[in-house]
């Protein structure tokens, strides 16, 4: 079991932008990971298996529904807390962000934003402990970029709704104790609902052979006449902007969580090209490897500056779905070319479960598509600046 030796790069002293709170939130974080997560995950990966014993830990550190305000059981924390731990916590492992972000951002936020005062009593303290984990319905066989033409529906049926449909590509679906699911009523119109493990008719097979995000338990969603009581309805909103505000703030996570991905993956080439010796000096003393660490920082620290301000404006309640579009997009690509570049530095070394780099790229490989792909949110910036669509 290797050591965690990890040391954060933080090349334009971004940490005085940070409140005392936020260095706390994030050294906590940190600390659990390196303690908790880094000495399991490897294996966990190797074995394609979520770490289930992690989840009272994640529950502990505030990363489920840091935000929610305490009386929910929440940690009432502000966004850029929020964005800090997923910075860590993908630091370790984009998998163990992405149960984290889902029952945050895709779960615990649409119950609080658009549930019932029942709702959210009944759900979000669970959901906030780790007694319950949740999972989000939107990805359909055949719609992704286009949640629009889902075909999974609900029928009124008096005192109760019919579901029936399915949805996959799930996060937490194989365990999950709830389900946020949207669906389309018999005027075509788009509603969340609350789906329970257990209702009849309900089923999560798991999706198995992923060479990437082993770590998290991903399946589908399947409907077969499923009795949703009329309570379970999400009442506050409804239409694709209901789900897409979700989405909001699942993507604004990712941002930073992909940042950590990024830091971890430079911080093993940095200390690798100290360490490892080649024509009688270390390979970072060679223009080349000196290139490539140099690129390496400078992007992080953009991104670093990138997200905060976004974080800024995310806690002022200004920023856009364009804005936080950009930098979902802008700080998964950038992570993904550092861990390639790193992976070069480490040479045959690098493909090998001793070092994480090749475990980042892999999963990368996923965040870059997930939640709105790389194409799709160019196409989000070229509108915003455009005023012009080029979805149709």
């Amino acid at each position: 079991m290797s050591q965690d030796l990890f040391q954060a790069p933080d090349y334009y002293l971004l940490d005085e932008l940070l409140t005392e709170e936020h260095l706390l939130v994030r050294n906590a974080a940190r600390e659990w990971v390196k303690r908790e997560v880094s000495p399991i995950i490897e294996e966990a990966a190797q074995q394609s298996k979520f770490p289930t014993s992690i989840i009272k830990g994640l529950a502990e550190i505030g990363a489920f529904g840091p935000y929610i305000p305490e009386e929910y059981g929440g940690a009432g924390l502000d966004q850029i807390s929020y964005g800090l731990i997923m910075q860590e916590i993908e630091r370790g492992d984009s998998g163990v962000r992405s149960t984290a972000s889902v029952q945050s951002s895709l779960v615990m936020y649409p119950i609080w934003k658009y549930g019932s005062e029942e709702q959210k009593q009944k759900y979000l303290p669970k959901l906030a402990s780790g007694e319950f984990v949740g999972c989000f319905g939107l990805t359909e066989p055949d719609h992704g970029s286009n949640p629009s033409g889902m075909v999974t529906n609900i029928k009124d049926m008096g005192n109760h709704y019919v579901l029936n449909g399915a949805k996959m590509w799930i996060s937490n679906a194989p365990f999950a104790d709830i389900a946020i699911v949207w669906a389309k009523n018999e005027e075509g119109r788009i509603k969340g609902l609350i789906v329970e493990r257990g209702m009849n008719g309900f089923t999560t097979p798991e999706t198995h052979n992923k060479w990437s995000l082993r770590t998290s338990a991903t399946g589908e969603l399947i409907f077969d006449n499923v009795k949703i009581p009329k309570e379970n309805i999400l009442p506050l909103k409804d239409g694709l902007g209901a789900p897409l505000g979700c989405l909001d703030s699942a993507r604004y996570g990712i941002a930073w969580g992909a940042i950590g991905a990024a830091m971890d993956c430079y911080d093993t080439a940095l200390r690798y090209s100290k360490q490892r010796v080649q024509f009688d000096k270390p390979i970072g003393a060679t223009q080349l490897q000196q290139k490539k660490l140099a690129e390496m920082i400078t992007e992080i620290t953009k991104a670093q500056l990138l997200t905060w301000r976004l974080g800024v404006l995310k806690n002022e309640n200004r920023a856009t779905t364009a804005q936080i579009s950009m930098a979902k997009r802008n700080n998964v690509e950038m992570a993904i070319n550092i861990a390639r570049e790193a992976r070069q530095i480490l040479g045959a070394m690098g493909i090998t479960g001793e070092y994480s780099i090749m475990r980042h790229m892999m999963n990368l490989e996923s965040v870059i598509t997930y939640e709105g792909t790389h194409d799709i949110h160019l196409l989000i910036t070229g509108q915003d600046i455009t005023g012009l669509a080029a979805f149709k």
